[in-house]
């Protein structure tokens, strides 16, 4: 009796820390991250040093909130919880983009010049596997990238080091912009999976000597399988979460830029779509009922603010390439 008295308090006990660890964290102030990391440093914030932070904030998010990273447990309870897990991976996407326009192109000059020696070493961490539990865990290579990440940081408020820079230009942020783009496309076409749909192919679409290596179907059904809808639910859902924190630190080192080009209420509007994706899901699991059905389909919703998002970022990108 006793034995069974304690395997039941081991699995409420179980159930009670998987609930608390399955709580997103909450959005914060890009520009209150900087200003304290800027105090901490004794240094004054310059041109980057906002986005800069709040890529190391985002990141370290993963690594320190309730339940530590949960992606890659092995035991009770993280073993059994999936919707963090997603919401991990969607972040750190987000993560691995902006670490790679970090290397490639922002605090690069021009295609020839040489790429930062932090951001050679950060960009590859955050692409390590996001699974690994031991020997290395994901856990020590992420802190690699974030330690690299504040070792750029410290250089890049230091006048005495020229050679770390951040370039605000328009161009830079397209570039970023575009692979942003394109993420937000395929979770959109992923949610709207949700229910499932006939899609004709156009991947050829548009130009007549266009070819592809294999022939695609030309009417195909697209479906989510069921026990992937929350998966790809909560992905959506951490991929903004940190997208639209990103999107803030850049209105703030790219301000000039997008007053120049009178696209400030442009990215302002992206942002809100995004964080309009974090509203509170009051459901106790996500609804998957038909388009116009009796009962709300969650993924829909969710696809429905990253589609108006994914519209704004086009129509940001072509604001930025005019003169």
């Amino acid at each position: 009796m006793a034995v069974a008295a304690l395997i039941i308090l081991l699995i409420l006990a179980s159930v009670l820390v998987g609930v608390y660890w399955s709580s997103e964290p909450e959005s914060f102030s890009v520009r209150e991250v900087a200003t304290a990391k800027a105090e901490k440093m004794g240094v004054q914030p310059v041109v980057g040093f906002t986005s800069v932070a709040t890529l190391i904030k985002v990141s370290s998010t993963l690594l320190d909130k309730p339940g530590g990273y949960l992606s890659n447990d092995m035991f009770p309870p993280g073993v059994f919880l999936d919707n963090i897990p997603s919401w991990e991976f969607g972040v750190l996407v987000q993560v691995r983009d902006y670490s790679r326009a970090l290397r490639k192109d922002l605090s690069r000059s021009q295609s020839q010049s040489t790429e930062d020696r932090d951001l050679a070493i950060a960009e590859p961490q955050f692409n390590f596997d996001s699974e690994s539990w031991a020997v290395p865990s994901s856990e020590s290579e992420y802190r690699r990238g974030i330690k690299a990440l504040d070792s750029y940081l410290v250089r890049l408020a230091d006048p005495q080091q020229p050679q770390a820079q951040f370039y605000a230009r328009a161009d830079n942020l397209r570039q970023w912009l575009q692979d942003v783009e394109t993420r937000l496309g395929s979770l959109s076409q992923r949610l709207s999976a949700s229910v499932g749909k006939r899609r004709l192919n156009t991947d050829l679409s548009g130009e007549a000597s266009a070819q592809q290596s294999t022939p695609g179907h030309y009417d195909q059904d697209i479906k989510t399988p069921w026990t992937q809808i929350d998966d790809v639910f909560y992905e959506a859902r951490g991929s903004a979460w940190a997208l639209a924190h990103l999107l803030r630190a850049t209105e703030v080192d790219f301000h000039d830029v997008l007053q120049n080009k009178n696209a400030l209420v442009s990215l302002r509007q992206i942002i809100r779509e995004l964080e309009a994706t974090q509203e509170t899901v009051w459901s106790p699991m996500i609804l998957n009922g038909s388009g116009f059905g009796m009962f709300a389909n969650h993924s829909l919703v969710m696809a429905s603010y990253i589609s108006r998002a994914n519209a704004a970022i086009a129509d940001l990108r072509e604001l930025l390439a005019q003169g």
